[in-house]
């Protein structure tokens, strides 16, 4: 089961206009640069989209407390979200050496997942569906290299290959996994259940090790095909 095509719900009337000056061009006072984002899109607009309607993922981003930015070298802290139809043409569209890379795509296959593991790109949503909050979360989480992958077509990706075999994890790893499954970045992990998080982080290696996973969604992903969480 592949995810659901969609395209990204335009910003309805009855809210607030999105100010021009969301999208600021490089060299411009702007906030700290670990709020800025650099955008490209293969999409252009869509024919039902009144004229000088903001665009609906700049949009999405400044309700997110996020900036979207114009510059063609962004800075080591900026994360590049990549808009397409598909994973194969975000991929084409990266920036050549990017690796703090964010994928929105309309139909995201487990071919698609696949190249996007394998060229190192950390993060991957569908479009359908897709709320500010949720971009904004995971736009901050491939700053920090956090991988965040669907699930459906990651679940198809993992069938068609090699599973680990029986693996036990203690009762700590399997906390810190159950809260990474619930979407907890370590910060809040290590609130959670009262340690710090480098230990958080120390735990999410050791079962992404276990499991022979390359990434949290993955280990995620494995740990629930299995039953371990």
């Amino acid at each position: 089961m592949t995810a659901a095509a969609g395209t990204l719900a335009t910003v309805p009337e009855t809210e607030p206009s999105i100010s021009p000056a969301c999208c600021v061009p490089s060299g411009a006072g702007v906030p700290g640069s670990e709020s800025r984002v650099r955008i490209l899109s293969s999409r252009s607009t869509s024919p039902g989209d009144a004229p000088g309607a903001p665009d609906p993922l700049s949009a999405m981003l400044c309700r997110a407390g996020l900036v979207p930015v114009t510059e063609e070298d962004p800075d080591a802290d900026t994360v590049v979200v990549v808009l397409a139809p598909t994973v194969e043409e975000a991929l084409s569209r990266r920036p050549p050496g990017e690796h703090r890379a964010l994928l929105v795509c309309d139909t995201v296959t487990p071919s698609g997942l696949r190249r996007a593991i394998r060229c190192g790109v950390p993060a991957v949503l569908c479009a359908a569906g897709l709320t500010p909050e949720q971009l904004g979360a995971a736009v901050r989480g491939a700053r920090r290299g956090e991988g965040r992958l669907p699930y459906p077509p990651l679940a198809r990706l993992l069938a068609a290959g090699d599973v680990p075999g029986p693996v036990e994890l203690t009762p700590g790893q399997t906390r810190v996994l159950t809260l990474v499954a619930d979407g907890y970045a370590n910060a809040d992990i290590a609130r959670r259940i009262g340690c710090s998080e480098h230990t958080v982080k120390n735990t999410v290696h050791e079962v992404m090790g276990r499991l022979q996973a390359r990434n949290r969604a993955h280990a995620v992903a494995t740990a629930v095909r299995t039953g371990l969480v």
